[in-house]
């Protein structure tokens, strides 16, 4: 019986190791094939949020797109663009956690800013695109918001979910939900910040729900059935317009600056 268990142990410490060389193997080959689909995924939704403004063929070449079009920073809650973390590790905005930094005070967050710049003139900036994320009715949602070049109208958006409802709280995954938000503006006559509400309800979807908040530039149409979760993207979206504010008045004053002087 004692050899019987120690063969038993034995069997299976070697088994441990052959499957934990495997599995290591398997991952240092795959490893670099993830991190080009996570790549992938991520440029490709940031322009989504962009794609009334960018032409992305069927089949195109997402990542050299992106390289051409978009030009990317990092600022801090203050608005102050930020290089380096604090060890002198250069960051850059397309390696920022979004979720983990979600889980810290918005001042003390990381802000990536992706510009969308002219095909033929890189200092010429035809949109903003800012991450946002939040909790939705189930579990997390996320995406992006565009704002033309003067951080008043939205030009676009894209966003994404975990595990919200199929056909209700899903469809903020859709074109359809996600158009309605294009030409809304998110500072009232004021100037205060006060991003895009979905209302609650839905009046017909497609352009019948675009047309029945068409003189109201802060609301959208809601989603039949799925009003929690239009909640989360209306928390989603001010939270984080709100982290970039400073970045927005910062961008703003030198705007009225250069034009003073012409």
């Amino acid at each position: 019986m004692q050899q019987s268990n120690r063969y038993i142990i034995g069997f299976i410490l070697v088994l441990c190791v052959l499957i934990g060389g495997l599995l290591a193997g398997a991952s240092r080959v795959l490893g670099p094939a993830q991190q080009k689909s996570i790549e992938l995924e991520t440029k490709t939704q940031i322009l989504a949020a962009v794609r009334s403004l960018v032409d992305v063929p069927q089949g195109a070449d997402v990542l050299a797109i992106y390289d051409q079009r978009i030009a990317s920073i990092v600022v801090n809650y203050d608005g102050e663009e930020v290089t380096q973390d604090s060890k002198g590790k250069s960051v850059v905005a397309e390696e920022v956690n979004i979720a983990g930094n979600y889980k810290l005070p918005p001042q003390e967050r990381l802000y990536p800013v992706f510009r969308l710049v002219d095909e033929n003139d890189e200092s010429k900036v035809e949109a903003y695109i800012l991450p946002v994320y939040g909790n939705g009715l189930w579990d997390k949602i996320w995406g992006y918001v565009a704002l033309d070049a003067s951080l008043e109208i939205i030009t676009g958006t894209s966003f994404d979910h975990k595990a919200e409802t199929p056909g209700l709280g899903q469809r903020i995954a859709t074109h359809e939900i996600q158009e309605r938000f294009i030409g809304k503006k998110i500072f009232d006559e004021n100037g205060k910040l006060v991003s895009v509400m979905m209302m609650k309800g839905e009046h017909g979807g497609g352009q019948s729900s675009i047309d029945y908040y068409k003189e109201d530039p802060h609301r959208v149409d809601g989603m039949s059935g799925a009003t929690l979760t239009g909640n989360g993207v209306n928390a989603m979206m001010k939270s984080y317009l709100l982290g970039y504010r400073n970045y927005f008045k910062k961008l703003m004053a030198s705007a009225k600056s250069v034009a003073a002087t012409q």
